[in-house]
């Protein structure tokens, strides 16, 4: 399984299409083999899902995401858990070992500031 966790450095970012980059980490089981860390390559709408499917990404972990990127990641299959924070490293930890809350905190006012609906 492949993780895309998004982030501001190493801390989970508040908003998914703004962050700095994407913590990607490769796994088996509930072991996490490697991590790497990739640039965002850019914000605009409906990218970065697409994007991230090309990246063969099961899981995105973000702490708010757009209901229009939630759609998308659903559309292709790919399970989407916000209202993470704290390290991008542990947030992978805690999905793995089931103790990361899979709520879905939808940004309900997106309008690619650097604020989203309170998040």
């Amino acid at each position: 399984m492949r993780i895309a966790v998004a982030s501001d450095g190493k801390l989970v970012s508040g908003h998914f299409g703004h962050c700095e980059g994407f913590h990607i980490f490769e796994t088996d089981g509930k072991k996490i083999l490697e991590g790497k860390m990739i640039p965002n390559p850019g914000h605009r709408p409906g990218f970065l899902p697409k994007y991230l499917n090309e990246l063969d990404i099961n899981v995105v972990i973000s702490g708010g995401m757009g209901g229009g990127a939630i759609d998308i990641f659903q559309e292709k299959g790919i399970q989407v858990v916000t209202g993470a924070t704290g390290e991008a490293l542990r947030a992978a930890e805690k999905f793995l070992e089931g103790s990361l809350d899979p709520g879905i905190s939808v940004c309900q006012q997106h309008q690619h500031h650097d604020e989203c609906g309170g998040h």
